[in-house]
This record gives C-alpha cells, sequence and structure tokens, in this order.
C-alpha cells in the first residue's frame, strides 16, 4: 500500500470522526433544553406552587399516604428520579456493551424523556402527583440516554482530543439553553401580550424544552455510528459474566460492574470522588431557582435572566477551563474549579433577601465553573474506562453524574423540612465539595490512566 493510499485513508477516517464529532455535540444541543428551563428555572418553582396549592392547613402533602412538607415535594421527586435511573443505566449499560448497539438505547431514552417533558403542558391546578410522576420519568430518561451519550466520546475523539471535543459538546448545550431561555424569558414576561396566563406560559415553556429535544436528538442519532465490541483476552470471563447480568436487575448489574471496575481500583476512586462533588454541583443546579424564590424572595423574570447569565458564561468557561487543562492539566484545573464552588456556594448562604443584583453575582461565578468542571471530569474519565467497557463503565460515571446524585436533593430536602430554612439547606451542601477536593487529589490519574490500559496523554 503506498504513502498516498495511508493518508488518504487517514484523512477520511478523520473527517469522517470530525462528523461524529459535530453530531454528538448536537445531542448536548438538544437536551440541555431540559436541563436548564425545565430542572433549573421553572420546574422547582412550578411543581413547589402546584404541591403548596394541594397541601393541607399545616403546608403538608400526603403523596401515598405519606406527610412532606409542599415546600420539599420537588427535591424528593429529584432524589426518587435518581433511584429509578440507579436501577435502569447499569442493565442499558451492559446491554449496549454487549451488543454494540447504542443508537437505538439512545433514541428510545431520549425521546421517552422528551415525551414526559412535553407531557408537562396538562400539569396544572392541584396536580402535584402528576408532575412528580413526569419528572421521574423524564430525568431518569435523560440519565440513560447521557450515560449512552457520555460513552460515545471514547470512541469518537483519541485521547490528545477529549478534553476539547467534552468542552465543545458542553458549550454546544450551554449555548442551546440560552437561546431558548431568551425565547422562554420574552414568552413569560410578556404572556399577557400572547393571550396566556402566568401559569400556561409557565406551562408552554416546559412542553417547548421537550419538543426542542426531540427534535434535535434526530442529528446524533443520524451521524453516530454503532461499533461492535471487539473480542479481549477477557472475552470468556466477560461472556460468562453478561450472560449472568442479562437477567439481572440494576442493582445485581451494578456489583457486577463494580466487581469488573476492583481491577481498575484507580478508576474506581476517581470514580468515588467525582460522585461525591457532582452531587453537590447537581444539587445546586437543581435547587438553586427555589432558593431564589423561596428564600431570597426574587421573581421568576429575576430567576430566569439569572440562569440565562450561567448559561452565557458557562459556554466561556467550558471552553476557557478547557484551555487551562491545557497547560495545567485537567485534574489542577478540576481542584481549583472545585474551590470555587466552595467560595460561591459559602457567599450564596449570606445573600440579603430582595436583592437580585447579589443573586446575580452568585449567578456569574456559577456560571465560570461549572461547565469546565463537568467538561472536564468527563473527559478525565473517558481516559480511566478500560477499551470495550464504555457504556457499562460510564453508566457507573452517570450514576455519579445523576444517577448517585439523590444524597444532595435528599439532604437539602430533609434540612429543609426540619429547620424550615433555605439556607440551612444551601449551606449544607458545601460539604460535598470540601470531601470532593480531598479525594480527587489522592487520585494519581497518570498512573491510572496506564493501569486501565490507555494511552497517557503528555498533559492530564
Amino acid at each position: 500500500m503506498g504513502t498516498g493510499t495511508v493518508r488518504t485513508e487517514a484523512a477520511d477516517e478523520a473527517a469522517e470522526r470530525r462528523r461524529e464529532q459535530r453530531g454528538w455535540y448536537f445531542y448536548d444541543w438538544a437536551c440541555s433544553v431540559y436541563s436548564t428551563s425545565v430542572l433549573t428555572v421553572f420546574l422547582g418553582p412550578y411543581l413547589t406552587s402546584v404541591a403548596e396549592s394541594a397541601a393541607d392547613t399545616d403546608g403538608f402533602v400526603h403523596p401515598l399516604g405519606i406527610p412532606v412538607r409542599a415546600g420539599s415535594f420537588f427535591a424528593y421527586s429529584v432524589s426518587l428520579s435518581v433511584i429509578v435511573a440507579v436501577l435502569l443505566m447499569p442493565l442499558v449499560g451492559a446491554a449496549a456493551d454487549r451488543t454494540g448497539r447504542k443508537k437505538p438505547l439512545l433514541a428510545a431514552a431520549a425521546y421517552t424523556g422528551a415525551a414526559a417533558t412535553t407531557a408537562m403542558f396538562f400539569l396544572d391546578g392541584d396536580r402535584y402527583l402528576l408532575g412528580g410522576v413526569l419528572l421521574i420519568v423524564a430525568n431518569a430518561a435523560q440519565s440513560v440516554a447521557m450515560m449512552l451519550y457520555n460513552s460515545y466520546l471514547p470512541q469518537i475523539a483519541p485521547p490528545e482530543e477529549r478534553d476539547a471535543v467534552s468542552s465543545r459538546g458542553w458549550a454546544f448545550g450551554y449555548a442551546a439553553g440560552s437561546l431558548v431561555l431568551v425565547a422562554n424569558l420574552v414568552l413569560y414576561t410578556a404572556h399577557d401580550s400572547f393571550g396566556l396566563s402566568e401559569s400556561a406560559a409557565v406551562r408552554v415553556c416546559l412542553a417547548s424544552a421537550g419538543l426542542w429535544w426531540g427534535a434535535f436528538a434526530l442529528v446524533p442519532l443520524r451521524r453516530l455510528r454503532d461499533r461492535r465490541r471487539s473480542v479481549t483476552t477477557d472475552a470468556k470471563e466477560d461472556a460468562k459474566e453478561e450472560a449472568r447480568a442479562s437477567t439481572a436487575l440494576g442493582f445485581r448489574q451494578l456489583a457486577a460492574t463494580v466487581r469488573d471496575m476492583r481491577r481498575h481500583p484507580l478508576t474506581l476512586a476517581f470514580l468515588l470522588a467525582y460522585l461525591i462533588y457532582n452531587d453537590g454541583i447537581q444539587t445546586v443546579i437543581s435547587q438553586a431557582s427555589i432558593y431564589g424564590s423561596e428564600e431570597l424572595g426574587l421573581g421568576q423574570s429575576t430567576l430566569i435572566g439569572a440562569v440565562l447569565l450561567v448559561q452565557v458564561l458557562a459556554v466561556a468557561g467550558a471552553l476557557g477551563m478547557g484551555r487551562l487543562a491545557r497547560t495545567y492539566g485537567a485534574k489542577r484545573t478540576i481542584l481549583g474549579s472545585l474551590v470555587a464552588w466552595t467560595v460561591t456556594l459559602g457567599a450564596g448562604y449570606f445573600l440579603p433577601a430582595g436583592a437580585p443584583m447579589w443573586f446575580f453575582v452568585l449567578a456569574a461565578g456559577i456560571g465560570l465553573v461549572l461547565g469546565g468542571s463537568q467538561a472536564l471530569s468527563r473527559s478525565l474519565f473517558s481516559h480511566l474506562v478500560p477499551p470495550g467497557k464504555e457504556a457499562e463503565y460510564f453508566s457507573a460515571y452517570e450514576m455519579s453524574d445523576r444517577g448517585m446524585s439523590w444524597l444532595g436533593p435528599l439532604l437539602f430536602g430533609i434540612t429543609y423540612q426540619v429547620t424550615g430554612s433555605y439556607r440551612d439547606a444551601i449551606i449544607s451542601l458545601v460539604a460535598f465539595f470540601v470531601i470532593g477536593f480531598v479525594l480527587l487529589a489522592r487520585v494519581p490519574v497518570r498512573r491510572a490512566i496506564g493501569a486501565a490500559g490507555n494511552p497517557v496523554p503528555e498533559r492530564i
């Protein structure tokens, strides 16, 4: 084979890889609108108001006969959705690795979530139970879909490109979130001009996020390619394990994945650190609007504007931290972001009520570190995954990203239920960032990458 032919094949392969990467970015573009408009901005305050309208004279609702303070219902629903995802993700991840057919599973999860989000249009009156069920379905489906989506990263980007590719994906997502939030802000603030009540405007914003998700998910589903799993030296052992796991429930499959991960203890150590600090990140994202509306007395327009600021700055933050990682390494950059998270969250405890300007300052701090800390964590973990185990390991990662993030909302909800103070609830989350920092600092990532059987980048 001539040199020219080799170069042509390499160029064709690079072009196909770039095409897949561009398609991959668009799933962030599609689904991030759910995370932003639904989970972060509208659903928390709106579902809380619906629950309060259904509450008894003591301020409690009674789903399945269980007394729950109306202000804690949203946090508990988020926590329950994550437990459902914990049951599903190991099963789906193992099936994706076993068959090599991720796209059909990604499509099923994405459109289940999009349909549940679109159905939030019917959440009105005192239908707080309907809202809880739709939130559980949409959030669990989003977690499963993101697990499959993330597992493509090691396949579409060589090690030296992953920080940049992952950061661009997050930037695409935040750009989409910003664009839709602008439209949401116009619709919400001028709802009378559109002939809509305030409640109807919120429900239109919720449903439009589901339609956006479903429409743009078509792009990655067209461009990403399924890859059959290659046979390894452990194929016989893996086949036996998978045969047992195929009939197992979610927790048994998770146990099988963890048993396999015990052969890579440094990968497991990183995952534990990520589980802790990302639980704090996810809880801040999902509960910030509740804190702003209920504790600080801020209006919905202020909350939308603050989250829009987060989205705009998160694009720059994701790209900027990607550049910092090329100079200082991903691990050091993530550690720096955790310090920033801790300071920002501590400052949030002291925010005065009825002062939008200080809430915008807090939002700016969150935006600058949000995208980069998540993007770099994803790309760093991709180096720690043994070849052939991408979806299975990313199912465990996604449990840390969304699946195990029930602890933070649960702590937030319990703290509020016990104290009646959202300030106490928000400051309780500082522990996640401090503990996560300590655990991550102890992980020797270069040695971990080599132990996983992957090439070690020059800068990590």
